[in-house]
């Protein structure tokens, strides 16, 4: 007897090999509704992260696919996201075609956006990470002046979270440990260089 499979395997032409080559994903089978077969599974997950002010006002951001390629398109972006989620408690917003997981702190707000398929706890642990990681590295005050302060902090929290849109922690005792190697290897570095000299 042969075990039925839980996820169908695609057939040449079909799937992830349809999308390498160019060609169409096949139709979808008679009586089945069109849109209703499982989407094939990505690791590009996040399509951006980014922190404003109390104000809206761009502080971080990082963009990891073609969505708003311009950065006009990007601070009208985040500006629209902005005047939704300012006033409201909840911690979710779909918006604009997009799931979009947020959380304020003091006179910041930090933002997680990803496709309306995505799993909002998948992004929601995402946020969690950065917010637990900055507040380590902001020594627990997460708060505007402390992040422009240690923005070089900042950028190395989001790179060991997210790289090009894949998910690489989420766990932000990891993300401490590797913030602070990579830091402690700079500084080795520098040590180095400048004794050469």
């Amino acid at each position: 007897m042969q075990r039925p499979e839980a996820w169908p395997r695609p057939h040449p032409g079909e799937g992830a090999a349809a999308a390498q080559i160019g060609a169409p994903a096949p139709p979808a089978p008679a009586g089945e509704p069109a849109g209703s077969r499982l989407q094939e599974p990505s690791l590009y997950t996040i399509k951006a992260v980014f922190i404003l002010d109390s104000d809206g006002r761009r502080l971080l951001a990082k963009y990891y696919d073609d969505t708003f390629p311009s950065m006009k398109e990007q601070m009208a972006f985040e500006k629209n996201v902005f005047n939704k989620t300012n006033r409201t408690d909840s911690e979710i917003a779909f918006f604009g075609g997009m799931t979009i997981v947020y959380k304020s702190s003091i006179d910041l707000f930090l933002y997680v956006v990803g496709s309306s398929q995505e799993n909002e706890l998948m992004l929601m642990s995402v946020l969690t990470c950065l917010f637990e990681s900055l507040n380590h590295v902001l020594r627990k005050n997460v708060e505007k002046r402390w992040l422009m302060d240690n923005m070089d902090g900042a950028f190395l929290v989001l790179d060991e979270i997210v790289d090009g849109g894949v998910i690489l922690e989420s766990d932000p005792q990891q993300v401490i440990q590797k913030v602070n190697f990579r830091v402690l290897q700079s500084a080795k570095e520098q040590i180095k260089w400048s004794l050469l000299k």
